[in-house]
């Protein structure tokens, strides 16, 4: 199902064996779109400590009762390799972080999730050893394409022929994790109105300049059909916004991937 990100924040995270703490924001990975972590604000458990939860550990997500349940205890997130969600999360933290939960990278394969569509398949229940979490560690050193959402909000949208907003949200399908549309605030031109792009529908991201480069026309963005955050995205919403951008919809190439994933096989 489709959600807005703002039924993010303020999510309680809960163990095993108890609660977490409750979802602040979450980084996505600027290739794909994907959701790859959300940050867990601990609050008094840890001392105010920051911590990254996976939506690999995701084994419930009760939307009406605010709570996401995963696969961890908190001993485990209680150990888990520090870091500081107020940098930048490098290719090396994941490593380690992944590492440690004995996770497989999700960078390892050709669909959204390396080997698969959903992260609930790439779930292990083995912790990784010491020595393969510092092998990890030494072998991975490219740059990493996460971005946290938080920073990205705001960043300005130009269209082929100028500005046409700003990024005010996210539309997230909470199965695959993955960031299907980005809200785009027109408010400057067309006052209250707010529209849905499609990450594959963006040229490029400066995120030097803060702007998000989208490959259509102010007129087309314009006219397109209006989104109000309090009604759900429905398969009938989307299919009247690929209509209108004359684009083919993201579940149909997702079904060929899939296709071709069971042919392989």
């Amino acid at each position: 199902m489709l959600r807005n990100t703002s039924e993010l924040k303020g999510l309680v995270i809960r163990a095993t064996d108890g609660e977490l703490g409750v979802v602040d924001q979450f980084y996505f990975d600027d290739d794909s779109w994907a959701v790859r972590y959300l940050t867990v604000d601990t609050g008094g458990w840890l001392g105010g400590r920051q911590v990254l939860i996976s939506p690999m550990s995701v084994i419930n997500a009760n939307w009406q009762a605010r709570r996401v349940d995963v696969a961890l205890t908190k001993k485990q997130v209680e150990n888990s390799p520090g870091i500081d969600t107020h940098l930048p999360v490098s290719r090396q933290h994941e490593a380690a972080y992944l590492g440690y939960y004995g996770y497989p990278y999700y960078w390892g394969g050709p669909y959204l999730w390396g080997p698969t569509f959903n992260p609930s398949s790439l779930a292990a229940p083995a912790v990784a050893s010491m020595q393969a979490i510092s092998d990890s560690v030494e072998s991975e050193w490219t740059d990493s394409h996460l971005h946290s959402s938080e920073a990205v909000t705001g960043y300005h949208i130009e269209a082929v022929d100028g500005e046409i907003g700003h990024l005010d949200g996210f539309v997230v399908d909470d199965e695959a994790w993955a960031i299907r549309y980005i809200e785009v605030a027109t408010r400057n031109w067309w006052p209250g109105k707010k529209v849905l792009v499609s990450p594959g529908w963006i040229d490029s991201v400066s995120w030097a300049e803060s702007k998000v480069y989208a490959g259509l026309s102010r007129e087309a963005i314009k006219n397109g059909p209006e989104y109000i955050e309090s009604m759900p995205v429905t398969r009938e919403y989307e299919d009247h916004l690929h209509f209108h951008y004359g684009r083919p919809p993201y579940w149909r190439r997702e079904a060929d991937q899939a296709a071709s994933l069971s042919l392989s096989r």
